[in-house]
């Protein structure tokens, strides 16, 4: 994570984890799986949005010259 980057909270984490939980018919047993499964999509998601931020602004930047 860079320090750009916002962190994602431990509230973010566990909205997502409780998606997965209810989209897979909410499984026993299985919550520090789904967990890091929520975590590693919110952080997907985070690079992915930052990834098109920035190829934005350089493009941005070669309209502008």
């Amino acid at each position: 994570m860079s320090q750009d980057e916002p962190p994602i909270t431990t509230a973010e984490i566990r909205e997502r984890a409780y998606d997965l939980w209810e989209r897979n018919h909410r499984p026993d047993g299985f919550d520090a799986e789904f967990w890091v499964m929520a975590e590693r999509e919110l952080r997907a998601e985070r690079q992915k949005c930052l990834s098109q931020y920035d190829r934005d602004q350089i493009s941005g930047l070669h309209v502008a010259i």
